[in-house]
């Protein structure tokens, strides 16, 4: 475990997908604590897909592949490169093995960098070889809701479920846009407003759902039921911050980026104590989509030689 510290913030970050493990302000840890019981990661990479494939498989060249949830990165172990005690780097190469799920040589290098109340995340992914590769990244940070009392999240699963079962509010999501708010609307055809796809089967989207919500100032309730339909997929308009607050309105984190898609998410139907934030560069497959590989919605092409580089960043309040 690597542990970074500024004064501010601390974090612990494992070699283990390069994956945050704990992002903590005083004495509150605010990234979730990974229980099985509900979601057994922290805050995953997603490469070098973002989502689900259709059945698990995809096409290249003629050729299938298989390919889980969410690529291949977050169940690797990455090699620590550097680490000043406020930065930290890690990194990934392809091998034999993921050359046989995902046919392009690559390396991928997660960074850490703390910056007074903010976390920066910063991926690079590098392409070897002399042919374009097609890839997808993301990230999966899992926050405990800001409705938890700091002893109950120290305590334990069952103190956190205990005062989670005396209310059903959560908290407020706070959007920034480039114009104001006024309906949360779940239809891909509808760009006055946001347009969101969900999460149907086998992990796929379905865009035949559709579903409203009322915003003020562009803030959004959020309670227990809103996630029971699964994740929502933000990409129109497109979202600058997700700011998650508490009960009065309160500011109590900001995840910032420039990707073209967020996803909101929590277990459905199951009372979880935390929710996602997730900056995508990609998502999953439509349901029953047929195509290749490279024609995927949002896919990231790179030439020979070239390096992608994006970030994002965790504020504190």
């Amino acid at each position: 475990m690597t542990t970074l510290n500024n004064g501010i913030l601390t974090v612990g970050i494992d070699n283990h997908g390069a994956e945050l493990c704990s992002l903590k302000r005083g004495d509150r840890e605010y990234l979730w604590g990974a229980y099985p019981e509900f979601w057994k990661r922290h805050s995953p990479v997603l490469f070098p897909i973002v989502g689900s494939v259709w059945n698990g498989e995809y096409r290249f060249k003629g050729k299938t592949y298989e390919m889980g949830q969410h690529g291949l990165a977050r169940d690797m172990d990455f090699t620590p490169v550097s680490s000043s005690g406020s930065e930290a780097w890690f990194e990934l190469h392809s091998t034999e093995d993921t050359l046989l799920k995902y046919p392009y040589p690559f390396v991928l290098r997660i960074g850490y960098r703390l910056k007074e109340n903010t976390l920066e995340v910063c991926w690079e992914v590098e392409n070897p070889s002399d042919e374009e590769m097609y890839f997808q990244i993301g990230a999966h940070p899992a926050f405990y809701w800001p409705v938890l009392s700091t002893e109950a999240i120290k305590s334990g699963l069952d103190a956190m479920k205990e005062e989670l079962a005396k209310d059903k509010k959560r908290g407020y999501f706070k959007f920034e846009v480039d114009k104001p708010l006024k309906l949360l609307s779940f239809f891909p055809e509808n760009f006055e407003f946001i347009s969101s796809d969900v999460i149907g089967k086998k992990g796929c989207i379905d865009d035949s759902c559709g579903r409203y919500q009322q915003i003020c100032d562009n803030m959004l309730g959020v309670t227990t039921e809103f996630f029971d339909q699964d994740a929502f997929i933000i990409d129109k308009p497109k979202i600058k911050a997700v700011t998650l607050c508490d009960m009065e309105e309160k500011e109590y984190l900001t995840l910032r980026s420039n990707t073209p898609l967020v996803g909101l998410w929590s277990p459905p139907k199951k009372n979880a104590p935390f929710v996602c934030i997730e900056p995508w560069y990609g998502r999953a497959d439509d349901m029953n989509y047929k195509g290749d590989f490279e024609e995927k919605p949002y896919m990231n092409r790179l030439e020979p030689k070239a390096v992608f580089k994006a970030n994002y960043e965790i504020t504190i309040h």
